[in-house]
């Protein structure tokens, strides 16, 4: 096997050049992709993409550029090993490309398609996801050949949300540093001087050159319920700290938290770090953290610190820049403000100083991971947004627990052991100002901080309460009252009917927050737990008529979703959901405890009564209990009071069970592929449906995946279906191999898309659309047009929560044509050489 590195090796001395030898190695399932920025004879960039163990390599004399209508040429060059990925130093006299190489960027690259294939082919197109670039890029090579032999190819940005006109905005001059913190960048680099920008700041789309802002309020996330469509949000780590924002002005840098107050003498560390990144003017904005033993930050260590004056472990993660060097940034896109901050930080020396980074993750698993680890939730930022003071539905946050800041209005005396006080009775403002009582936490403390905190209630002590509704009777006995001026962060399970916490947790006093402004934060769930409250009062948690028992029961931990707001769900929809269950056996998959419990099939009525749900005759299913149905919203609900979740059905209606009336194709991917991957996949299953003469239809799966229906007449057997729709996905993994798999298994699916066709024997069933899924977030199977499917973000993309947006919006039912269209497999069949008949 001849070696793909042999003309590396042959131009270089390794006893002179830093670089790497290195060797060509096995290809990872995780594609990386470096820029190098190489100033050599002529200053260029190297574009470089692991691929079968080695670096493709091509020399960009201008760079990358961001503009579709800028057409970069890029010469071919040698293969290089994939540890010149890292790889940052200056390259010797008389060597080689001679001169410094930095990295510019880096990431990982999702290739469309086979890339080996593609490759040879002179054609690439693909996905980065790198620090600087991003979105969707072609690589295709020209007839022409450089100098020598080497091709000359073609580098094209793709028009999508990255893409920017190379008037407005030339990445290669507004982010020209490198992305690592290398020793070696580091030795070479002399230091910058105040005069020396690290960055172009008036290259930034929307900069304008100002005066410094002589004060600036800060941008503040609205907590949300569940996770936003579309993929143009940022996530990070939601901080357990307190805001800082800090201004510099020449040698000057003054640190403030988010009321104004002047924190720089309590934080002489963080002062010092910024003054080293040598900056003329700016505002930096971030959240000071102390780190807990599990490595998350911790709200009582950072107190305990600033409390000890200890604070030489406090870190000031930074995470926006609304102003620089002259220019006001706040209209420039968010991304771009990032980028250049991460620039600025590659120079940071200091411990106490860090970027706050993004994840790359879906925001599903990143929030579930947060809670996994005891951190309070993430922060969603619009990429594009630009920076506004005050709150702001361009940033976001959601919790694992709900969190938020109390009043304290009194306390209790201690019992048992506990010395100083029992608990801290908490209260938020209403809206007309009045604080109102919303009960107590007296959990979250030790007995240090019993003692101190004590110390700070003695000179509010008062005799009447400062609540308009106190508690009364027994829960008012031995209770202390105070002047309403201490805040506590407390996270807690939920708000009563009542307006009370429940399962409240005590983190520790805000001493960045006045008391006067502490309201409760309102979500869409507090708004369905009004109107259960409503319902209540009424006469019970009854939706449609069915009695819901334990209705504030959270069947999903991460998204907090109850049982009673899955009933309302099904009552909301059930007119478009009615029609897709009209007739046809359904199985249930039910959670009585929530997704997070134990989960079971229920496909035939068993014991257990189901509210309003029809019972078939036993004869279409020999020697089971008899199948069900569901035809009404009294049924729906009904099902979803018995723990039901999921609803699925057969291909077939009662009425003529042997006789299938559609046949359904399961594309279910690996889950590494990109999405992008499951568009193409769907609708080159389109593609052969209609070249075989065959109307289908798309909807999600909820989940990872797509369902492609195709409506019959109801003319066929189940044998008939089932082998029409395995002869259908045999052929597309014939026809294309390096997409599709027609063999169950995760080992047979591995970079493929699996085209499931078991779901059409008798018996089999499919998730119904408009169904809720169990899977984190409670997604939502919902049908879309086929012109929908090239801006749908994911399968996963509407929830219970937002879908009713979509269909408030719709102008007509996506799947109107579906009731009226009937189609034979005959001819189809045919087509693909498949006797229905035969066997």
């Amino acid at each position: 096997m001849p070696d793909k590195l042999s003309s590396y090796r042959q131009k270089r001395d390794f006893q002179l050049t830093p670089e790497p030898q290195g060797k060509a190695r096995r290809a990872k399932k995780k594609l990386r992709f470096v820029v190098q920025k190489h100033a050599a004879r002529r200053l260029h960039y190297d574009f470089r993409l692991e691929l079968s163990g080695s670096l493709k390599s091509w020399a960009i004399p201008k760079g990358p550029s961001l503009d579709p209508g800028d057409k970069r040429l890029a010469v071919h060059v040698e293969d290089h090993p994939l540890e010149y990925a890292d790889f940052e130093g200056v390259i010797p006299p008389k060597q080689y490309g001679a001169g410094k190489v930095i990295v510019w960027d880096r990431g990982e690259w999702l290739p469309q398609g086979d890339p080996s294939a593609s490759y040879k082919a002179g054609k690439l197109k693909f996905e980065l996801k790198g620090e600087k670039l991003s979105g969707g890029w072609t690589l295709v090579r020209t007839r022409l050949q450089a100098s020598g032999d080497k091709e000359q190819w073609l580098l094209i940005k793709e028009r999508d949300s990255a893409a920017r006109a190379k008037a407005q905005y030339d990445v290669t001059q507004a982010l020209p540093d490198s992305v690592l913190l290398s020793q070696t960048r580091a030795a070479d680099t002399p230091a910058r001087s105040a005069n020396v920008p690290a960055v172009q700041p008036g290259l930034l789309s929307g900069a304008k050159k100002s005066s410094l802002p002589k004060q600036l309020a800060p941008q503040l996330a609205t907590l949300v319920e569940s996770v936003p469509d579309g993929e143009s949000w940022n996530y990070e780590v939601k901080f357990d700290g307190y805001r800082l924002l800090a201004r510099v002005s020449g040698k000057n840098v003054n640190l403030y938290t988010r009321n104004g107050h002047d924190w720089s003498n309590k934080l002489p560390a963080q002062v010092r770090a910024i003054k080293e990144l040598r900056l003329t003017s700016a505002w930096l904005d971030g959240e000071i953290v102390v780190l807990g033993k599990n490595g998350a930050p911790s709200f009582q260590a950072l107190q305990n610190a600033f409390d000890t004056e200890d604070t030489e472990h406090i870190l000031l993660f930074l995470f926006d820049l609304p102003y620089l060097n002259g220019y006001d940034l706040r209209a420039s896109p968010l991304h771009e403000r990032r980028a250049v901050l991460h620039s600025i930080l590659e120079n940071n020396r200091s411990p106490a100083l860090r970027f706050s980074v993004d994840f790359v993750e879906s925001p599903y698993h990143i929030l579930a991971a947060a809670c996994k680890l005891s951190l309070e939730g993430v922060i969603g930022k619009r990429r594009d947004a630009p920076y506004v003071s005050g709150r702001s539905k361009a940033w976001i946050k959601l919790k694992c627990r709900q969190r938020q800041e109390f009043i304290i209005g009194g306390f209790t005396a201690p019992q048992g052991s506990r010395s100083a006080f029992g608990a801290l009775l908490l209260g938020v403002h209403d809206a007309d100002g009045h604080l109102r009582y919303a009960g107590r936490v007296g959990t979250g403390f030790d007995d240090k901080l019993l003692r101190s905190i004590h110390a700070e209630l003695q000179p509010l002590k008062v005799a009447k309460s400062p609540f308009v509704n106190p508690p009364r009777g027994r829960m008012a006995q031995g209770v202390q009252w105070l002047r309403p001026m201490l805040v506590a962060e407390v996270s807690f399970a939920q708000w009563t009917e009542d307006d009370i916490v429940r399962q409240a947790v005590f983190h520790g006093l805000r001493i960045d927050k006045p008391a006067r402004k502490i309201g409760r934060e309102e979500t869409h769930m507090a708004v369905v737990q009004k109107k259960s409250q409503i319902a209540h009062q009424a006469g019970g948690d009854v939706v449609a008529g069915v009695a819901i028992t334990h209705p504030h029961r959270v069947i999903d931990q991460l998204s907090g979703v109850t049982k009673i707001e899955l009933a309302h769900y099904y009552e909301m929809i059930a007119a478009w959901l009615l029609p897709h269950l009209k007739a046809r056996p359904v199985a249930l998959l039910r959670a009585p405890e929530g997704i997070d419990g134990e989960q079971f099939f229920q496909k035939h009525m068993a014991q257990l009564t189901i509210p309003k749900v029809r019972i078939l005759d036993a004869k279409l299913d020999p020697g089971h209990a008899p199948l069900m149905v569901i035809d009404s919203t009294e049924a729906l609900v009904g099902a979803a009071q018995m723990g039901t979740i999921e609803l699925h059905t057969w291909n077939a209606i009662a009425t003529s069970i042997e006789r299938p009336d559609r046949i359904v194709f399961d594309l279910d991917p690996d889950p590494s592929l990109p999405w992008s991957y499951m568009v193409e996949a769907a609708n080159l299953t389109k593609a052969l449906l209609d070249e075989l003469g065959l109307k289908s239809f798309v909807k999600t799966s909820g989940g990872k995946g797509l369902h492609l229906l195709v409506p019959l007449a109801g003319r066929h057997s189940w044998d008939g279906a089932k082998r029409f729709s395995q002869a259908v996905a045999e052929h597309l993994a014939a026809t294309i191999p390096a997409r599709f798999s027609a063999k169950m298994g995760p080992k047979n699916r591995i970079k493929k898309i699996f085209v499931d066709y078991l779901r059409n024997h008798r018996g089999a069933s499919t998730v119904a659309a408009y169904s809720a899924r169990a899977r984190p977030g409670i997604s939502v199977s919902t049908p879309i047009d086929w012109d929908e499917l090239a801006e749908l973000k994911g399968s996963d993309q509407w929830t219970i929560r937002n879908l009713s947006e979509r269909m408030e919006n719709l102008k007509q039912d996506p799947w109107e044509p579906y009731r009226k269209t009937r189609q034979s497999l005959s001819r189809a069949a045919k087509r693909l050489g498949l006797d229905l008949e035969a066997g």
